[in-house]
């Protein structure tokens, strides 16, 4: 049996189709246990044909005996182990050996939570592709993400416009457990509201920001090319407590994407393709767009010198006053 998608593999479990021997690779833990408890659903093994453990606190031996074992008083044993990465050479060897010849009546699932490390097992995926399935799940990137987002918000009645869900992808990451529990906030928080909208308004007031404290309002300030704007955020955050380097990163981000549309705009790229190359998200086409009104490279490189001596400065506490260094940084940016 061959290396097949995690959408293949659902659409197998939906049609209860089992299969002796299951390796989940990747680092999206979220989806690789939702497989899990989708096969736990269909098996319902009871307590004495069920086991789950850390492959470093299990002893393999005695785990692949149970293996070996037929079910007591049912048709089938559900035997997890994560993590298996952990395996030294010798358990890892034992295993292989199991999975040459799997005992049918015991669905045997391992995960692989390191994708760097699954590159070099090459015959632990190929005696898994034989025995069962080898499915991979990495985490979700751009586009896919926000489809699993919308997706997951729609299922709970709600209705997201592209902000809203632009904004949460970018506020909490591609951590799904992080989103859902995000998500489900935004239910409770939206409970009462007839048409179930979401805006970006209600993903910042969920996760703890209220208007004027859009953690990505200095950041918009500046790909606005807003200085006045900028300088004055910038001063707000340093009046609030905010660490100064915590400051300098977000306005280095947008400097650096700025930075890299503006050169690629003038090597004649189209809009496209600077999305695609500089790894925008679609709904940043507008700052393609308006990459003309960026300042020249000569001040983006000058802007880049003084954020690495402004970071020297706030890390090694020599700044005498952040505010200076951080609104000179702008003012360099934007020297016309």
């Amino acid at each position: 049996m061959p290396k097949i998608s995690a959408e293949k593999l659902n659409a197998e479990l939906a049609k209860n189709i089992i299969s002796p021997v299951y390796l989940l690779t990747g680092e999206d833990v979220y989806r690789k246990n939702l497989v899990v408890e989708k096969i736990r659903a269909i098996l319902h093994p009871d307590d004495f044909n069920s086991y789950q453990n850390e492959s470093d606190k299990a002893d393999l031996g005695e785990v692949l005996a149970l293996a070996n074992t037929a079910p007591v008083f049912s048709e089938n044993r559900l035997i997890v182990l994560t993590g298996i990465e952990k395996l030294r050479k010798e358990p890892k060897e034992a295993l292989i050996r199991y999975l040459d010849n799997p005992l049918p009546t015991t669905t045997l699932i391992l995960t692989h939570n390191d994708s760097k490390k699954m590159k070099a097992e090459k015959v632990l995926a190929e005696v898994c592709s034989d025995a069962g399935r080898v499915t991979n799940f990495d985490e979700l990137k751009k586009d896919e993400l926000n489809g699993w987002v919308r997706q997951k918000m729609q299922e709970k009645g709600l209705k997201p416009d592209f902000e809203s869900v632009d904004l949460l992808c970018e506020m909490v990451g591609s951590e799904l457990n992080a989103l859902e529990n995000e998500i489900e906030k935004l239910w409770l928080y939206t409970a009462e509201r007839e048409n179930k909208s979401v805006t970006k308004e209600d993903v910042l007031t969920c996760i703890g920001f209220s208007k004027e404290e859009n953690p990505f309002e200095l950041s918009n300030a500046i790909t606005a090319c807003n200085k006045t704007r900028a300088v004055q955020l910038a001063d707000k955050l340093v009046d609030d407590g905010e660490e100064p380097v915590a400051i300098l990163s977000k306005m280095t981000f947008p400097i650096l994407k700025m930075a890299r549309i503006k050169r690629l705009s003038e090597m004649g790229m189209s809009p496209s393709e600077i999305l695609r190359t500089a790894g925008l998200m679609y709904w940043e086409s507008k700052l393609v767009s308006q990459a003309r009104f960026f300042p020249s490279q000569k001040s983006f490189l000058n802007a880049l010198n003084r954020i690495i001596e402004a970071d020297s400065a706030f890390k090694s506490s020599t700044a005498a006053d952040p505010k200076i260094l951080l609104k000179g940084i702008l003012l360099t940016l934007f020297n016309k």
